[in-house]
């Protein structure tokens, strides 16, 4: 009997930790709450708690700055899938346009614990709205998470729209909604923070043929919180 004990007793925490890492299945949902600016491709990863798509106050890598500037992120999925994340990639089909929303249904987590959501803004140099490793409850219910714009740190907020992105090429790759303005000279040619930070907003004007900057300030300003994203985990 004591042994027949002992092997029981033995067995209850790879019976717990079974438990702990059974899958669950998330649907999410990311809405644009910005005014005038757009998401490029979303990229939505479950992943283990030490893998990150980036880390507010350290340097951006590549991928992330591949994303940040030009709305790349088939670096960034990749280094994802290589911990052995799983993603769902480009929900909204393109851009996703101020106050729309984008889908992700049936999430098959697997293993994995932590959520993270990342997408560049535009226009701008290199702002991206982010969630960071958040922790997927265990208890099945519905969650709201509120995401702010972070910059990479990668490049000048110069403001002017002349088709960069490439890493590296000073400029903002295009104005989706159209309304913005040309002949900027730009708000500046120097990034102090080069590290990940909570972004500034843009500053714009409202000179639509010169001034420093091709946004306009009356419609490519935000505040954060920059998205609103539902999780349902069931």
């Amino acid at each position: 009997m004591k042994t027949k004990s002992i092997a029981t007793l033995s067995a209850l925490p790879f019976i717990l930790a079974s438990h702990l890492v059974s899958a669950q299945t998330v649907d999410v949902e990311v809405t644009n709450l910005t005014h005038g600016m757009y998401f490029t491709p979303l990229l939505v990863s479950a992943h283990d708690s030490s893998t990150h798509l980036f880390e507010a106050g350290q340097t951006a890598t590549p991928e992330l700055q591949a994303m940040a500037e030009g709305g790349d992120i088939s670096g960034l999925a990749a280094a994802a899938v290589a911990t052995g994340a799983v993603n769902a990639e480009n929900p909204a089909s393109g851009l996703l346009a101020p106050s729309s929303s984008a889908q992700v249904e049936n999430l098959d987590t697997l293993t994995n614990t932590h959520l993270s959501i990342v997408a560049m803004l535009l226009p701008t140099n290199d702002a991206f709205v982010g969630l960071n490793g958040w922790k997927i409850p265990q208890q099945a219910g519905t969650y709201t998470v509120y995401l702010n714009a972070y910059d990479a740190g990668t490049e000048a907020n110069n403001e002017v729209v002349n088709g960069g992105g490439a890493p590296g090429a000073l400029g903002i790759p295009a104005n989706p909604g159209g309304n913005g303005g040309t002949g900027a000279t730009g708000v500046t040619t120097t990034e102090t923070n080069q590290t990940v930070h909570i972004h500034r907003g843009n500053v714009g004007d409202t000179d639509l043929t010169g001034g420093v900057s091709d946004v306009d300030s009356r419609i490519h300003r935000w505040l954060n919180p920059v998205a609103k994203v539902v999780i349902t985990v069931k």
